[in-house]
């Protein structure tokens, strides 16, 4: 008799299960984000930052999802290509993509300067000399007009070609 119990148990309780889990080996994404899927309503793909220093990403729109990897980069611009309740699927300047929810992330931009760039005063290919940085560096993004940036570099503000950063969208303007 024990026996009989034991296995109507163990199947009321697999076929409580949601049908994703069973099917692919994933984790369903928490019960709660199933029931609405309500994203923001702002465009995608849209570009924002990280609010912390270090951000899970995970593999799938759930907290029961596995944890792919964390960035360790406060400030570091993503793009959010998706959104699924309050989890945002997010892509890196590699291409990299994973979920992450939405209190990780900010709406302040940065970008990340592709290739050893000097920074000018204006945004004009004659203007003077500002700093000189490096690739990978993350700065603040300030406005940008139809080619040029204007960034901040810890204390430094200055200006690149649009064409030397990731984080902005070619033809976006942004206004200070």
């Amino acid at each position: 008799m024990k026996r009989y119990l034991s296995v109507i148990l163990c199947f009321s309780l697999l076929t409580a299960l949601p049908l994703p889990a069973l099917a692919s080996g994933e984790p369903a994404p928490d019960t709660k984000e199933n029931a609405e899927d309500k994203g923001t309503g702002l465009p995608l793909p849209r570009f924002a930052s990280l609010r912390f220093e270090e951000v899970n990403v995970r593999t799938g729109p759930g907290s029961r999802y596995p944890i792919r990897w964390v960035y360790k980069r406060k400030g570091m611009p993503i793009e959010i290509t998706e959104e699924f309740g309050d989890w945002r699927k997010l892509r890196d300047i590699q291409g990299d993509e994973g979920w992450s929810h939405k209190t990780q992330l900010t709406g302040n931009r940065s970008i990340i300067i592709r290739e050893d760039s000097t920074l000018q005063r204006y945004p004009e290919a004659d203007a003077p000399p500002m700093l000189k940085a490096h690739k990978g560096v993350t700065a603040r993004l300030l406005e940008c007009n139809d080619d040029w940036c204007e960034v901040q570099v810890q204390s430094y503000k200055a200006w690149l070609p649009k064409k030397r950063i990731w984080g902005v969208y070619p033809k976006e303007i942004i206004e200070q």
